[in-house]
């Protein structure tokens, strides 16, 4: 019988872990057990919830509870392949009992088969920019809410010029009558074709996908007929299931960035919500990411080093039939950064920059390429500090921000 086997963290007060997972077991499953008749729970046992481990993990000191790791198999017998079913069966109104964080999912090789995965993946991205020996570099929009299209456009051209790969709007940026949609898209794809043919540089545009729900499919195939390259999405503001729907569009046929926007009031907490590997990992190349933004470990808004990792592993993890799909470590990124993001996030990731890039004393331009350099010279396994001053735009960034070298492999 197929089925999903959940892994969660629990503080419990009452220290019986095991009674606390027959109880969840049972609770979201078929209700009660030992007092149904024997034919009754013959009847129901493909819909019981199995505990499979109970596992004390310590004492909380400061709570005096018992933290354990309970893991629960629910049949497929319950629930409809889609994900909103998926995580209302196993975490809908258990989220409200306490302390109890769902840290992952493990899905039958049956039950993978209804989700897409990546269309495009690491593989049909670097595909698309001619680019498959080095990490690739995004920047993002900076100061454009109330500016118009030529300061974007303008804006674009400088980020371009600089070889970044990809440039993505800011989540905040909606339609508005100074930067309609269409016309980013129609104005950027003019822009970025020009610069190709001025350097041979490929940079792709991911133009930000808002409005009404009911909507978002027209709107996705309106950019695809216009010629855009990729479609940011703030896929918690609006769903994982809106996700796959536009994954599996087949009119749409176009890259997804997942932005984490709103992702943090799940994430968060170490006792409550969901863990960032599945939520930012696993469920979003479920649902066809082909790249997924998240905190990374360095900069202000830092994620917990080896929290950002999980996510990475979970992207692009192996195991896995579907495709892989671009890790996008963000926030406080800058080109002194780039040999500890090589050693943390390898090859297959994407640099991400907003004031790494744009507050180079040399403008966008000057930033994309300090960032460029960094990357040759760290894949080379060469000090960036001691071999900067060949690289002028790469010496004035590090003058500005520092640079943080790693220690060669023995």
């Amino acid at each position: 019988m197929s089925e999903i086997i959940a892994t969660y963290l629990v503080h419990d007060a009452k220290h019986n872990p095991e009674k606390k997972a027959e109880e969840i077991a049972l609770g979201l499953t078929v209700g009660s057990w030992t007092q149904l008749q024997k034919l009754e729970q013959e009847q129901l046992k493909k819909y019981k919830g199995r505990v499979i481990s109970a596992e004390k993990l310590h004492i909380d000191e400061h709570t005096n509870e018992t933290v354990a790791v309970l893991k629960i198999a629910y049949p497929s017998n319950n629930f409809s392949l889609d994900l909103p079913a998926i995580l209302t069966t196993v975490f809908g109104k258990l989220s409200l009992d306490g302390k109890i964080k769902l840290l992952d999912l493990d899905f039958s090789e049956e039950l993978k088969t209804a989700f897409p995965g990546p269309k495009f993946g690491i593989n049909g991205l670097r595909d698309k920019l001619g680019v498959y020996d080095r990490p690739l570099l995004m920047s993002i929009f900076k100061g454009i809410l109330g500016r118009d299209l030529p300061f974007l456009i303008s804006q674009l051209r400088e980020q371009a010029l600089g070889g970044v790969d990809f440039v993505k709007d800011d989540e905040i940026l909606f339609e508005n009558p100074l930067t309609p949609f269409e016309q980013r898209i129609t104005g950027g794809r003019e822009v970025l074709q020009q610069v190709y043919e001025e350097t041979g540089h490929r940079t792709l545009y991911a133009v930000n996908l808002t409005g009404r729900t009911s909507q978002l499919i027209d709107k996705a195939k309106k950019a695809k007929e216009l010629g855009a390259d990729l479609l940011l999405f703030n896929v918690f503001a609006y769903g994982l299931d809106v996700l796959q729907e536009l994954r599996e569009e087949e009119n749409v046929d176009l890259p997804i960035m997942a932005h984490p926007a709103v992702s943090g009031a799940l994430t968060s907490s170490d006792v409550y919500g969901i863990s960032h590997s599945l939520l930012l990992g696993k469920l979003l190349r479920y649902a066809g990411a082909d790249l997924s933004l998240f905190p990374s470990p360095y900069g202000s808004v830092a994620l917990e080093k080896n929290a950002a990792l999980s996510i990475a592993k979970a992207l692009t993890d192996q195991s896995e039939s579907m495709n892989k799909s671009f890790p996008v470590p963000s926030a406080g990124i800058h080109p002194g950064l780039v040999p500890l993001l090589l050693q943390d996030f390898g090859l297959d990731s994407v640099i991400n920059a907003g004031g790494g890039v744009h507050g180079h004393p040399a403008g966008a331009k000057g930033g994309g390429l300090a960032f460029r350099q960094a990357i040759d010279l760290s894949q080379k396994g060469l000090p960036l500090r001691e071999n900067s001053q060949q690289y002028p735009e790469l010496a004035k960034a590090i003058e500005l921000w520092g640079v943080t070298e790693v220690a060669k492999p023995s």
